[in-house]
């Protein structure tokens, strides 16, 4: 038996047992909760004072249902559904560690009742899933926060993966940070170089050995291209890949049937004409490294028409593949 509990508790205990144990298809009678005060606090009751103490609660606006079957918590913050997209997201999430990422998942299954947690199978696998195995993430999440907050910079060590599937130092940058943004499951804090004085993507789960520097934080209409500061839904089109280079005006043809995915990718203020029953032109502002990157994704589907510069970017690496392939 657990330990003896001051009996001015039980309304606060029959609420947790509620929580913990009951749902619309789970109601709990009186007798059940009497075993459960007894058995996990220690609390001896009467079973006609389980019904007084249930009024406290309720009085409180807490909405516990009671009928002939039982008594149970009708409504929680989240639905069970609301709660498994929340889960699926922390799963595909790779800037969170497999250990956090479990820790997390049981915080979510204990905003539900233990009928919510028994089918939540995938919190056991985990580790079976593609995830940072850099500790440090969270402190530095709240390092940058806090950074942004005063006004200062950040110092840090920026690693990238070698053969040995390892992070190794590249470079020990000092930067000015502004934002955190959430890209293609990955974390990248956006940050004005302090030498530079260019906008550089940092990925969050490559940085170890952060630090806040108590210098000024160089504001950001004092960087190149951001004299307006930040337009988040020109920063969302202009950079899908978070390369670092300006924006310039990009032209292409693409196949009607990828019209879906370019508007997954930039978004629906892209401009769109339609060129023949097959084709469509595409205009847009973005990162011409990032639209090299992404035409060549869809090569078979997309063709640049300007700028002529990205355009002979584009036919030289294909040449290069080419090459590789005969």
């Amino acid at each position: 038996m657990a330990t003896l509990e001051a009996k001015s508790l039980t309304p606060v205990r029959i609420l947790q047992i509620l929580h913990e144990r009951s749902d619309c298809d789970h109601p709990l009678k009186q007798e059940d909760i009497l075993d459960v005060l007894e058995m996990d606090y220690g609390i001896v009751l009467e079973r006609k004072a389980v019904g007084r103490h249930l009024q406290a609660p309720k009085a409180a606006g807490f909405p516990i249902e009671s009928g002939r079957g039982g008594s149970y918590l009708a409504e929680r913050t989240f639905e069970d559904a609301e709660l498994r997209m929340l889960i699926d997201g922390v799963l595909a999430s790779k800037y969170i560690t497999a250990n956090h990422s479990k820790d997390l998942i049981q915080k979510l299954c204990e905003q539900s009742s233990r009928y919510f947690r028994s089918h939540v199978k995938n919190i056991y696998s985990v580790h079976d899933w593609s995830k940072t195995d850099n500790q440090a993430l969270f402190y530095n999440i709240e390092l940058i926060d806090d950074a942004i907050e005063r006004g200062v910079q950040l110092k840090f060590q920026f690693n990238k993966y070698g053969v040995d599937k390892k992070l190794h130092r590249s470079s020990t940058p000092r930067v000015t940070p502004y934002q955190l943004i959430l890209h293609n499951q990955r974390y990248y804090l956006m940050a004005a170089h302090s030498h530079w004085k260019t906008m550089f993507f940092y990925r969050v789960d490559h940085i170890t050995n952060m630090e806040i520097v108590e210098k000024a934080a160089t504001p950001i209409t004092d960087v190149a291209g951001f004299a307006g500061g930040i337009d988040y839904k020109t920063l969302a089109s202009a950079l899908p890949y978070m390369y670092t280079d300006a924006p310039r005006h990009i032209e292409f043809r693409a196949d009607k049937t990828i019209t879906d995915q370019i508007i997954d990718w930039f978004g629906r203020d892209v401009n769109i004409v339609t060129e023949d029953e097959e084709h469509i032109r595409v205009t847009l502002k973005a990162s011409p490294m990032a639209m090299e990157h992404w035409a060549t994704q869809y090569i078979k589907y997309v063709e640049i028409l300007h700028p002529q510069s990205l355009r002979d970017t584009i036919k030289a690496s294909l040449n290069d593949a080419v090459k590789k392939y005969k």
